[in-house]
């Protein structure tokens, strides 16, 4: 018998009926109970109507992370439309790029862009009406709408094959291994897939959602300690800059309440991921690796990859399979391109606006990752291939150096990207956001017995802003071009 699925919208209807005084989504001092969000959404939902968003309709979203984030999500479901969220710092041309793409009616944002829609606050879209009272029911044909510029930096958008739907039934353990009774700490951007997934997530179980504002490392702890948090979910880059906290700062935070530590988006570094396992717990620090495509996923416990050194899990969801330069199905323990494609039985998971899907004969797609599998099926992620580096005649991977380089204490986050050279080919150039003082020499030796020779920055090159964005995400192919543009002769 399959699940019955009901309406976002009716399921937040459902969670204030039953549990209306519970807390659902807090940020700061601010705490919504679910009946609370569900009146506030009504009447949100009225008032986007008023602007003329209706059924269907891809509504541009560009609030950074806060309860009127989550309030205007819900109010776009309940009126069967679409939440397509982007950067809250996201530039005017880029902006234009994606509105055109969503054919959006509005955009709810604090821009400060003139552009050819309206651009309304949470503010101004309330004052549109006072009638909290429920509308009728409504499903999104599509339930998410986020953006991928690739490494391209054209966007596009990626539609959810799925539609604004979840359990009618809440289970005892759902997706992301999210309970009822869990306290969710998420201070990852909720514009990302992962964190927006993982929002819909906790409210569709009728969790407390408790978002962080932006990212600190001594805060997050703080707040995983304050609210007796049962689940986090961070980016390898906000690990790095917790485990670099001072011991003593770490130290004097309780964590001990948390049952779930998820991690993805981008690559661990093996040793942060074991100093992780050691400290919270190998049960609890969990890992998926998928795209926002999601045809296919893997996942991994601590547990397995103590035993299984640096994999990014088995697969879960759909089927994958490492493919060499002439197109054949590689063995265990060879490195190909990772390929994917969903489950026979299952609908289309996605969809491009934008761009078109690349897929090769019989469903198979790639995003460009290579890896290998071990003989118990176990993946191993190797990089990006449009990332990989060729110097000398060797395949060079930036991840792993990055990783040995976010090792030294100094290091906040560095990019690593191959420059042109007549003798190698490219040479590697290291990037390197820094706290204090730290010299070439000084990362240099650091790398010497981490390092073969040939895998060594040729260069360093210091700056003062972070080199991820708040998902974790580096723009390797940017960084490259922005280099060798500025080399050129006047």
């Amino acid at each position: 018998m399959s699940e019955e699925l009901i309406s976002l919208g009716a399921k937040l209807a459902q969670h204030a009926r039953f549990q209306p005084n519970a807390p659902a989504v807090s940020c700061g001092d601010t705490t919504h109970s679910y009946a609370e969000l569900h009146r506030r959404t009504n009447r949100l939902a009225r008032g986007l109507q008023a602007l003329g968003v209706k059924h269907g309709d891809l509504v541009t979203l560009g609030l950074p992370n806060g309860v009127g984030f989550v309030e205007a999500c819900y109010a776009i479901w309940k009126l069967g439309a679409t939440p397509q969220p982007v950067s809250f710092r996201l530039p005017k041309g880029e902006l234009e790029a994606i509105m055109a793409l969503a054919k959006t009616p509005i955009v709810i944002a604090e821009f400060k862009h003139e552009i050819d829609r309206p651009l309304v606050s949470i503010a101004e879209i309330a004052a549109e009406s006072d009638d909290d009272s429920d509308l009728p029911d409504a499903t999104a044909p599509i339930s998410k709408a986020p953006t991928s510029g690739g490494s391209t930096g054209r966007p596009k958008l990626i539609l959810s094959g799925q539609p604004g739907t979840t359990a009618s039934e809440t289970p005892e353990i759902g997706g992301w291994r999210l309970k009822p009774d869990s306290i969710a700490v998420l201070p990852a951007p909720l514009y990302h897939n992962a964190g927006f997934g993982m929002m819909m997530a906790a409210v569709a179980m009728g969790c407390h959602l408790v978002v962080m504002p932006r990212f600190d490392p001594e805060a997050t702890l703080a707040e995983i300690e304050r609210r007796r948090a049962t689940w986090v979910y961070l980016v390898p880059t906000m690990m790095n800059r917790i485990w670099h906290l001072p011991d003593a700062v770490r130290a004097q935070y309780d964590i001990g309440s948390l049952e779930t530590l998820w991690h993805l988006a981008a690559p661990c570094p093996a040793w942060l991921k074991e100093a992780f396992i050691r400290w919270v717990g190998p049960e609890k620090v969990m890992e998926l690796y998928a795209g926002t495509e999601a045809q296919a996923v893997t996942i991994i416990s601590g547990a397995e990859w103590l035993e299984h050194r640096g994999s990014v899990g088995r697969v879960t969801a759909g089927e994958m399979k490492a493919v060499g330069e002439d197109g054949r199905e590689l063995p265990p323990g060879e490195v190909g391109e990772i390929y994917m494609r969903r489950a026979a039985d299952a609908p289309p998971t996605y969809q491009y606006v934008g761009a078109e899907a690349n897929v090769l004969p019989g469903g198979w797609e790639s995003l460009g990752d290579i890896g290998w599998f071990d003989a118990d099926g176990y993946l191993y992620l190797a990089d990006r291939r449009t990332d990989m580096i060729l110097v000398g005649g060797s395949n060079v991977y930036p991840a792993e150096i990055e990783a040995a380089l976010e090792e030294h204490p100094a290091v906040q986050s560095c990019a690593v990207i191959g420059l042109p050279d007549d003798d190698l080919g490219n040479r590697i150039h290291a990037i390197v956001n820094a706290k204090g003082e730290v010299t070439p020499e000084a990362l240099k030796a650091h790398l010497a017995d981490r390092l073969v020779s040939y895998k060594q920055p040729r260069s360093f090159e210091f700056v003062d802003e972070p080199l991820r964005d708040d998902a974790g995400k580096v723009r390797r192919t940017a960084l490259r071009d922005a280099r060798i543009k500025a080399a050129e002769p006047a």
